[in-house]
């Protein structure tokens, strides 16, 4: 673990303020595109980031540094996006009449949007960017989760086992499918340019 992760966490436990708002500028907005992308209905997406930060703060005293700070985050991020998801298709049909203000969670998204922070959301424009999220949104939740982690946050198969709590060969099959299942998604929706563009990305890597 790093010299300046460890003195974040002491401070973080300690109660320092100053540390608070280091861990929510550093992850703040990797937690957010994680969580949306993992959420059935996106627009619940700031509300789930809350609470993910929420348990952080809760729970750093306990927090068992054998292992790094960010996997440890990220753990509690999908784990948090799908018990809500879970809860949510329990309830969806209780909720069909009530919609949620769009407006507050895009506008919560652009504030948090990084357009250079990967390959994914600087090589494609914006149109072949929303059939691709289109696309990773049927993905089956446990692919979709390992593809997110390796494609979009760059993450090694070791921080990805880690996250998800599987073993390595595991998470690269769960990569593999999720990959092979977007691209069956994405079949004769992107151009052939945009296409060869993103598949470079889809390789085993």
């Amino acid at each position: 673990m790093r010299e300046d992760e460890t003195r974040l966490i002491a401070e973080l436990r300690a109660g320092v303020d100053a540390a608070y708002e280091t861990l929510i500028d550093r992850f703040e907005v990797p937690v957010y595109n994680i969580i949306s992308r993992l959420m059935d209905d996106p627009s619940d997406s700031a509300d789930v980031v809350q609470e993910v930060f929420l348990k952080v703060f809760r729970n750093i005293t306990s927090f068992r540094q054998d292992a790094s700070l960010k996997t440890w985050i990220y753990r509690i991020a999908v784990n948090e996006a799908r018990n809500h998801r879970r809860w949510f298709s329990r309830h969806k049909k209780q909720e069909v009449g009530l919609e949620a203000d769009p407006g507050e969670s895009q506008g919560y998204q652009d504030w948090l949007a990084d357009p250079g922070r990967s390959p994914f959301e600087t090589a494609l424009d914006r149109e072949t960017r929303e059939l691709i999220e289109e696309a990773l949104a049927k993905v089956n939740p446990p692919f979709r989760a390992a593809l997110v982690l390796r494609e979009i946050e760059g993450l090694s198969y070791e921080e990805i086992a880690e996250i998800l709590e599987i073993s390595l060969g595991t998470v690269k099959s769960r990569i593999l499918r999720g990959r092979d299942a977007l691209k069956k998604h994405l079949a004769g929706r992107l151009e052939p340019a945009s296409a060869q563009e993103w598949s470079p990305q889809l390789a085993d890597h």
